[in-house]
């Protein structure tokens, strides 16, 4: 399993930005599909972006569309998760994830390899 420590959590007002940063111990870029999860206070864990192999496509859940972006950074061998004009409802526990799969669609991916989250608050 691989080892993921994710970070850049915080508080912050709507409108807002944040930038969150997975390192992992081996290389971003020999995982075939990353991921960013949220779960909020009593609701389900949910994917909110991901990343397939080479970066080839891309996951958004519908709510952050247009406002979120999921990358790998090859300077620093990180994957990150921007988070623009962010709202209340965005706030939750955020958890980088990793997973072997290789297909085409990453929201498909089984994620097998977690982070142990950073939390987001976001104030009205």
């Amino acid at each position: 399993q691989v080892r993921l420590q994710d970070s850049g959590g915080g508080w912050v007002q709507a409108g807002e930005s944040l930038r969150l940063s997975c390192v992992a111990s081996v290389s971003i870029f020999a995982i075939n599909t990353m991921g960013w999860y949220r779960q909020a206070p009593g609701k389900e864990r949910e994917l909110v972006a991901a990343l397939s192999s080479l970066g080839h496509s891309t996951y958004y859940t519908d709510s952050v569309k247009g406002r979120f972006t999921i990358s790998r950074d090859r300077n620093k061998d990180s994957l990150h998760l921007q988070m623009d004009s962010l709202k209340p409802e965005d706030t939750a526990m955020y958890y980088c994830a990793a997973s072997d799969y290789s297909g085409y669609n990453p929201e498909f991916a089984d994620f097998g390899s977690w982070g142990q989250g950073t939390r987001v608050t976001v104030s009205s």
